[in-house]
């Protein structure tokens, strides 16, 4: 089921100690709003909408990089004003499922979602909750009593509704008041939360110690891959070679099916085999008419996507290619910044060399030109 997001992002989180507010501490080399944006893009969603501080946004542009279908809004006064500036901004229809997240919590995942959105069949709301598992008691330096924990529930985020309800329930929301949580607006304006198992892992980072626990479960919950791609192209009558995603003027062209970019070739097999996912031949068959004289850019975007949606992301880009002329030097940097934007990656984690085989063999007699690629991925397990 489509689905949209609004994650909460806004607050100061003084109790998570001195430093920066805590959703834009990092965990597990990434920043906290980082995990949580990802995991809702990784579960389906058709759009994010983050709110954050007014001097945040800027700075949530670069914890973001490389993520799509995602935009940011200005937080309230209070985490309600927050929300409803992120309900605000959503575009999908009135009856459309929105899922309201804290970015303090990182680890959502697709499980979580599933079983939110199943529940909004019959209900107006649908909650992530689990039991009270300890004794509750109620005082001030002394005990008054003990609190019967039966029938109690802590809730977590996300918390899905439909749109339209959401909003309406909202406005009829006293002004004079704060709500807890989405569902206590909902509740208020009659309507029906349904309760599903939570997860301990959708713990939400409060206290300094909380962030030490977090470290631990963030190192269980992504792989690094890596993959390697090799491709050569012999040349041929022309006056321009493309490498890397930039034309360079040449005494001769590289023969191909497509435009023959044996640097995009060998990236974009290195992203595929990084994800398990073939090979270049196998998604651009090299005897489909569609694919003729095409830029390789558009296939290097492919693999990207298909690793995207698999909730992985580029680390690094390491690419050398092999070839005694055109040289290189001139457009090293015009590659790295061509590569690091097909990538979504800053340039800083793109690498482009050359060498030459010191006459030796079909580039050292320039008869053609080879890339090879190494490109590390970080993915859920």
């Amino acid at each position: 089921m489509s689905f949209s997001a609004v994650v909460v992002a806004a607050g100061a989180g003084l109790r998570a100690g001195p430093g920066e507010p805590k959703v834009w501490r990092t965990l597990g080399g990434k920043p906290i709003v980082r995990w949580s944006v990802e995991g809702l893009l990784s579960a389906g969603a058709r759009e994010v909408v983050v709110v954050v501080a007014h001097d945040r946004v800027g700075q949530l542009d670069e914890a973001l990089e490389g993520l799509d279908a995602w935009r940011a809004v200005t937080g309230g006064r209070t985490r309600a004003d927050s929300v409803q500036a992120g309900l605000a901004a959503i575009t999908a229809g009135r009856n459309q499922p929105v899922l309201v997240h804290d970015a303090a919590r990182p680890f959502v995942s697709r499980d979580h979602v599933g079983r939110l959105l199943a529940a909004l069949d019959l209900a107006d709301g649908a909650i992530p909750t689990l039991p009270v598992p300890d004794t509750l008691k109620r005082g001030e330096g002394l005990v008054d009593e003990t609190v019967s924990r039966e029938g109690l529930w802590r809730a977590q985020t996300p918390q899905a509704f439909r749109i339209g309800r959401l909003k309406a329930a909202y406005r009829r929301w006293p002004a004079n008041e704060e709500p807890t949580d989405d569902a206590a607006v909902m509740e208020r304006a009659g309507g029906h939360v349904a309760m599903v198992p939570g997860d301990p892992m959708l713990m939400k980072l409060t206290y300094p110690e909380d962030f030490l626990l977090a470290e631990q479960l963030a190192a269980g919950r992504r792989i690094v891959r890596i993959g390697f791609g090799v491709d050569a192209h012999r040349f041929g009558k022309g006056d321009v070679v493309w490498l890397c995603g930039i034309r360079i003027e040449h005494d001769l062209g590289l023969v191909g099916h497509s435009d023959a970019d044996c640097g995009l070739h060998a990236l974009t097999d290195a992203v595929l085999g990084a994800i398990g996912d073939g090979d270049i031949g196998e998604h651009f068959p090299p005897t489909d008419p569609r694919w003729k004289g095409a830029s390789s850019d558009q296939f290097l975007r492919h693999a990207v996507s298909l690793m995207t949606a698999q909730g992985g992301r580029v680390l690094n880009a390491d690419v050398t290619l092999i070839c005694e002329r055109p040289k290189i030097r001139p457009h090293r940097d015009a590659m790295r910044a061509r590569i690091a934007e097909l990538l979504g990656v800053p340039i800083r984690r793109v690498s482009v060399k050359a060498t030459t085989t010191e006459g030796m063999g079909f580039t050292g007699r320039e008869e053609g030109l080879m890339a090879q690629a190494v490109v590390s991925i970080e993915t859920p397990p």
